[in-house]
Parts: C-alpha cells; structure tokens; sequence
C-alpha cells in the first residue's frame, strides 16, 4: 500500500510540472510577457458549457506538446465565463472578464482567442479549430 501512494504521489507531481499555467490578469501577463519577450494568448471560453471551449482545451491547450511549447514562447490567459454555480467566479474576477470582453471580444464569441505582443498590442485572434497542437502552434505564430 505505502509503494502504491509513494507511486500516485509521483505521478501526480510529475502531472504538476507539466500542467498549463493560466493567468486571469491580462495585466500581470503583460508584465510577464514584456520581461521574457513573449506573446501573450488570451482565450475567453465557457469552460463548463461551451462544447468547442472544452474540444479547444482537451485537443490542444492540455496537450503535452502545446504545454511544452507555451512555457516558453507564450503567456497563457485565461478568460472564462462558467455558468455552473460551483464554478462560479468572484464578483471582481466577473467584472474584469466582462471588461476584457467589451475590449477584446465585442461579438462574444466563444472560443475566442486573442494574440497579443508583449505590450498587449493585438496580432490576430482565431477560434476553435480541429487540427493538431503542432498546426495550432503554428497558427499562433502566424500573427
């Protein structure tokens, strides 16, 4: 038994390390982003009802290959609009993605995803696409 969570606790630790990081401040991002010299990606999603929100995720944001080519070419945010009650945001962290929203995503679209230099200037914006995380990559740097 002590060899079995010895195990679980590896691999979940090694999941971790892999695992994206999300910011929910496009501000904070942009801080990140201009001192490593990356792009930032924003997606505004519906990450408990919207059904190419969560192909998006599962196909190509939580791929082994995108977590590892994001690292260290991209500053990852995450603008979500849940509508489940446990998934519920904070009244501030609502305000601040009805904000961006009213700035980045006028039409509302979901998912949306928003390419932005290091100062935040916008590059390009694309969709949901069925394709593979390498083409999607590639998309993102096409902007």
């Amino acid at each position: 038994m002590k060899k079995i969570s010895i195990l679980f606790c590896l691999l979940f630790s090694i999941h971790q390390l892999s695992a994206q990081v999300w910011h929910t401040n496009l501000n904070e991002a942009e801080k990140i982003a201009s001192q490593k010299n990356e792009r930032i990606v924003m997606v505004f999603q519906g990450s408990d009802w919207c059904g190419p929100c969560i192909k998006l995720d599962k196909q190509i944001w939580s791929s082994d290959q995108f977590i590892n080519y994001a690292k260290n070419h991209f500053v990852m945010v995450k603008v979500n609009f849940p509508r489940k009650k446990k998934n519920k945001l904070t009244k501030e962290q609502q305000d601040y993605n009805n904000h961006l929203m009213e700035t980045y995503d006028k039409k509302g679209y979901f998912p949306y995803v928003v390419v932005l230099d290091k100062n935040a200037k916008f590059l390009g914006s694309t969709g949901y696409k069925n394709t593979t995380p390498e083409n999607y990559i590639k998309l993102l740097n096409s902007f």
